[in-house]
């Protein structure tokens, strides 16, 4: 068995008070870092799990990371943020800029629903990943809508946009199990400014493909699998999978030596390329080699995330990412200064 670093602790099980929905972007505060600047690829990106490519070797695993203690973003998510437990992970996770899960969490019938107010984003996307529960979301460009199990919301922020997000109003009223994720993808320099847009993707689109004996199955989000490619549309090569197994399924999963990846496991218990994990742990993927073999010994939920480094300078400052502080310090202005347009609370 593989020698792995295994860091953090357990998810609180307790039930914590409810904050105030005005605790907003603000927390996630200032991070500046750099990496060394690289060339964008222009092609796009075919997921290695295709028939014709033999996987070679396993790829290595960096740690597994136990959950940090779970925090509130407004008053309506409960989430866990691996991203900030990892050392440097601005560079071992690239183009990943973070990711908040929330864990499964039964919310009390509310005739007001819970959520995050107005806040402004620049410089990346935003993938909401729903699994339990639903989300009404709308923004400054008029875009809205609901998720529920299931469905996906890819947004892309680039040039700026204002976003409020909220329990979906008869979700909040029955109350119920609510578990989601969401990740945030950063965009290259060439794209930053682009124009935002919506990707709404309902679980009827997202492809899935079944694995052989009963094992289980993956729907594929973004990238490909075994034949099967998903709906998102992506700026750099992207891989996002939500994998399901049974007691006792396998699955191998080809993951490029040169992309970033990491697997959450959301339930249930694995061994991944020989190391062991369980529900809740966060597993960072090392360099070298392009697969990963996964077994599971009880019933399972995985995402899967991988992508190819984009290799450029990241100055972070709560929800505007961009390459310079003096990009960061434009962002500011412009938010300032309306023009990321206008949206009621």
């Amino acid at each position: 068995m593989p020698r792995v670093a295994v860091v953090g602790r357990p998810l609180a099980s307790h039930r914590e008070g409810m904050p105030s929905r005005r605790s907003t972007w603000t927390r996630r505060g200032l991070l500046a870092a750099a990496v060394p600047a690289g060339a964008l690829l222009a092609t796009r990106y075919t997921m290695s799990n295709q028939p014709a490519r033999s996987l070679t070797s396993p790829r290595a695993i960096d740690r597994i990371l136990r959950p940090p203690g779970l925090h509130w973003v407004g008053d309506g998510f409960r989430v866990a943020g691996y991203f900030s437990a990892i050392a440097d992970a601005v560079r071992k996770l690239d183009p990943f800029l973070m990711l908040d899960y929330h864990p499964t969490y039964a919310y009390p019938p509310s005739e007001r629903p819970r959520g995050v107010g107005v806040h402004p984003h620049r410089g990346f996307e935003t993938v909401t990943i729903a699994f339990q529960g639903s989300v009404a979301h709308h923004d400054s460009t008029g875009a809205g809508g609901i998720i529920g199990p299931g469905d996906v919301q890819w947004m892309t922020a680039a040039s700026g946009i204002l976003h409020k997000e909220y329990h979906e109003a008869a979700f909040s009223r029955r109350g119920g199990p609510f578990q989601m994720a969401q990740l945030w993808v950063n965009l290259p320099r060439a794209h930053k400014m682009a124009p935002p847009r919506y990707q709404p993707i309902v679980t009827d689109q997202i492809g899935v493909a079944t694995l052989p004996d009963g094992a289980g199955t993956v729907r594929v989000i973004a990238g490909a699998f075994d034949g099967v490619r998903g709906p998102a549309q992506t700026f750099t090569p992207i891989e996002l999978f939500d994998v399901r197994l049974a007691r006792g399924g396998q699955v191998e999963l080809g993951v490029p030596g040169h992309h970033n990846g990491a697997v959450l496991v959301m339930a249930g218990e694995i061994a991944i390329n020989g190391a062991p994990a369980k529900a809740d742990d966060f597993v960072l993927l090392g360099q070298g080699g392009d697969r990963l073999d996964v077994v599971a010994s009880a019933d399972t939920q995985l995402l899967v995330m991988a992508g190819e480094p984009i290799g450029e300078p990241v100055v972070q400052h709560g929800p505007f990412v961009m390459n310079t502080r003096r990009e960061i310090a434009q962002a500011f202005d412009d938010y300032q200064r309306g023009a990321f347009g206008h949206l009621a609370d």
